[in-house]
């Protein structure tokens, strides 16, 4: 199947104005069907596997403030993958949890960074061996390499993983699919999706509501499994 992933320019003030869904939108939208019960924070798979090291969370505070930290994954397989790193303060414990896989920071090859919050991308500098991936930029050292994640296009890592424009939340998101799990297609989808059931919250965060919506639409059509940025992790079932 085809897919257009939408990308977007720098946000101004009619990005926040709502959209009202297509009649087919709508259709979709009736179809979908999301649950959390049922699944393991450890998927196993076909040449990878993904594991929830951090499931992210985000919670109001009675002084008006919030906690927030997002949700870190690792791919394993012919190649290991972190998606997300967690804040500052994630330091010890992602250590302490890659020490758990038997791994290092020197043995993850690949950093993702779905977007540039502090909460998720807290950690780049344990990796400084590992390409990193932060929105559309991708660099190894202090050498940036070429792609068309900005222009729309994925940048595939094998015939497995792949890196997906998913912006609206920010303006450079991405998104890592891996294909071939015990669970079908898992979409690591940052803060695509703040969690199972956000639709009260999401917008409120977003810099381009109208893109991340044609995004998540996108995802739910794709993915069988989704990790959001700050929640457990859900499944997709379409009719």
């Amino acid at each position: 199947m085809a897919v257009m992933y939408l990308v977007c320019k720098p946000p101004n003030k009619s990005h926040r104005r709502r959209r009202r869904l297509t009649q087919a939108e709508m259709n979709v939208n009736r179809s979908i069907r999301k649950s959390e019960s049922g699944l393991s924070s450890e998927i196993s798979g076909q040449p990878y596997s993904v594991s929830v090291l951090k499931e992210g969370y985000c919670t109001a505070e009675s002084d008006g403030t919030f906690r927030a930290d997002g949700t870190i994954s690792l791919i394993t397989g012919p190649q290991t993958i972190l998606v997300d790193t967690g804040g500052p303060w994630d330091r010890d414990f992602l250590v302490a949890k890659l020490k758990e896989k038997g791994l290092t920071p020197e043995n993850v090859a690949t950093v993702v960074g779905t977007h540039g919050h502090s909460d998720h991308v807290g950690n780049l500098g344990l990796f400084p061996n590992a390409k990193i991936i932060v929105g559309c930029d991708i660099s190894v050292g202090d050498r940036y390499l070429p792609n068309q994640l900005a222009e729309g296009e994925p940048y595939p890592i094998d015939d497995f993983v792949s890196v997906i424009p998913t912006p609206g939340h920010m303006g450079r998101d991405v998104s890592v699919l891996v294909k071939g799990t015990s669970e079908g297609t898992v979409l690591v989808a940052g803060d695509l999706f703040e969690r199972c059931h956000d639709e009260d919250s999401w917008k409120e965060l977003s810099e381009n509501p109208q893109i991340q919506e044609s995004n998540r639409q996108m995802a739910l059509q794709i993915a069988d499994v989704i990790i959001p940025g700050h929640g457990p992790l859900f499944r997709v079932h379409r009719e």
